[in-house]
């Protein structure tokens, strides 16, 4: 198993999360100062918030380094950004290329 499957996994077990709202997790849905993961749109199509795993912190950190050179790259290409939901496409158009609304596994690294 890749490393990166191995960290889906990790963050599933140690968070609790289906493998939907793993995979639609984005930067600014983890705070790693204080150890949340802010599910969005779960199960009945809610808001939760849950722990992040103190044993993964490292991991993610390095994993983020990573994405944030995927990341960069989309920049320089002016690539148009990725997905917003709902109608934040229309109300922040540029929403889509900030760093924080980006794919915390793009599955492109």
């Amino acid at each position: 198993m890749s490393g990166v499957n191995q960290l889906v996994v990790r963050l599933i077990y140690g968070c609790g999360l289906r493998l939907q709202e793993c995979l639609q997790l984005r930067i600014k849905d983890l705070d790693l100062e204080q150890n949340i993961v802010i599910v969005r749109s779960g199960k009945g199509d809610k808001d939760r918030r849950t722990v992040f795993p103190e044993a993964i912190k490292e991991e993610i950190i390095h994993h983020l380094a990573e994405v944030r050179k995927l990341y960069e790259k989309d920049r320089e290409a002016k690539l148009s950004g990725v997905y917003l939901p709902g109608a934040l496409d229309r109300k922040y158009p540029n929403a889509g290329k900030e760093w924080g609304w980006f794919w915390l596994f793009p599955f492109s690294v």
